[in-house]
């Protein structure tokens, strides 16, 4: 079958686990195009060069400016406005392009909206895989607003904006809460081939990961504490003290992943369904002005997997680290899964178009949820 695979290029969870379901329609023997911006560009086609069956072409995207942990909105607006004429001009060329010689019979959209749209102007199908959906199409607790109910609603319309109207969505998660629309189906989270043949070995270091280098209060706080770290994201090796400043090595990282005592991070999803994944505590700080990182937060601290912290201080890290034993205990009770189930799913979605069916309400394979509630 002919694929269109859209993946957004902001953050490289999409990336990642897009990687994991390319690879397996590639062994399927399905063609694809990919349309991707940003970082995630630049990995898939390291991923996938000279690889038959699959052409990994650059569309523009829109992309978020960040500092001191926090989403600078204004800035955002201003540096995408002022390359949106070049990247209007792009992706226009490759619609045209992809129109002229590449007609997909299914499309399948990482919350990326230009393969979205050609999918639905030509009414191909679109299979929505992400994460972020869990927001707009699952019903939460009160906890999980905790008097941020405007924050919540506003998250909610972006998400249900973004992809409306796909064939079935996928909603990756390490958190199962109630379906609330028809037409979905919950997974566990989809982890790339390195953290699934890692093997858990705690050990005494703290891991730390930023996702920007402009976080200037991170470093001094943690050479204040008694701890030892091991810090990506500052894009550089030294040692300073107590913490371990390491560039980035894929491997390397999830070496030090599965020996970690506990994660710091952000409410990054991808690096926190790895945490998950692997048994490993983590205090969960997420970006100010992402309310899909604080839900993600929120559900990791209800279920006792770590801590969500507004704002990091040695009193988080503290009091976060001197329970990791209890954090410890009931990740013991999370059930570790592949990405088997997924894959089926996604198999059981291709032969439903193939044979041109409507839309299922829900699937025949095995889900962590997708019975409607209302």
């Amino acid at each position: 079958m002919r694929i269109l695979y859209g993946v957004v290029g902001e953050g490289m969870g999409h990336a990642t686990r897009s990687r994991v379901v390319l690879e397996h329609l590639l062994a399927s023997g399905h063609q694809l195009r990919v349309m991707v911006s940003g970082r995630a560009q630049r990995f898939l086609a390291e991923r996938f060069a000279d690889r038959p069956g699959v052409t990994i072409q650059e569309i523009a995207g829109l992309h978020m400016v960040y500092e001191d942990n926090e989403v600078k909105r204004r800035r955002s607006l201003a540096s995408n406005l002022a390359g949106a004429r070049d990247g209007l001009r792009t992706n226009l060329t490759r619609y045209r392009r992809t129109l002229g010689d590449y007609m997909p019979e299914l499309v399948i959209s990482d919350f990326e909206s230009w393969a979205w749209r050609f999918g639905r102007k030509h009414r191909i199908p679109v299979v929505s895989i992400d994460n972020m959906q869990v927001i707009n199409r699952c019903r939460h607790d009160d906890f999980t607003t905790d008097g941020r109910s405007a924050d919540f609603r506003l998250a909610k319309l972006a998400v249900k904006a973004k992809l409306p109207g796909c064939y079935h969505y996928l909603v990756s998660s390490f958190f199962f809460p109630p379906v609330r629309k028809r037409y979905t189906s919950l997974v566990p989270p989809i982890l790339r081939p390195e953290i699934l043949a890692a093997e858990r070995e705690p050990g005494e270091h703290v891991l730390v990961y930023q996702t920007a280098d402009s976080n200037s209060r991170l470093l001094p706080l943690l050479r204040g504490l008694p701890y030892r770290f091991r810090l990506y994201g500052m894009n550089r090796d030294e040692q300073l003290d107590n913490v371990t400043l390491c560039s980035f090595s894929e491997q390397g990282f999830v070496d030090d992943l599965r020996r970690a005592r506990a994660v710091i991070a952000g409410g990054g999803y991808s690096l926190m369904g790895e945490a998950v994944h692997l048994r490993v505590p983590m205090l969960a700080v997420p970006l100010v002005g992402q309310y899909e990182q604080e839900l993600n937060a929120r559900y990791l601290h209800s279920l006792g997997y770590g801590r969500f912290t507004e704002a990091l201080t040695e009193d988080a890290v503290r009091a976060f680290l001197e329970g990791t034993s209890d954090h410890q205990a009931a990740l013991m009770q999370y059930r570790p899964r592949d990405n088997s189930m997924l894959l089926r799913l996604v198999d059981e979605l291709i032969e439903r178009v193939r044979l041109g069916e409507p839309r299922p309400s829900t699937l025949d394979g095995e889900s962590l949820g997708d019975r409607y509630t209302g």
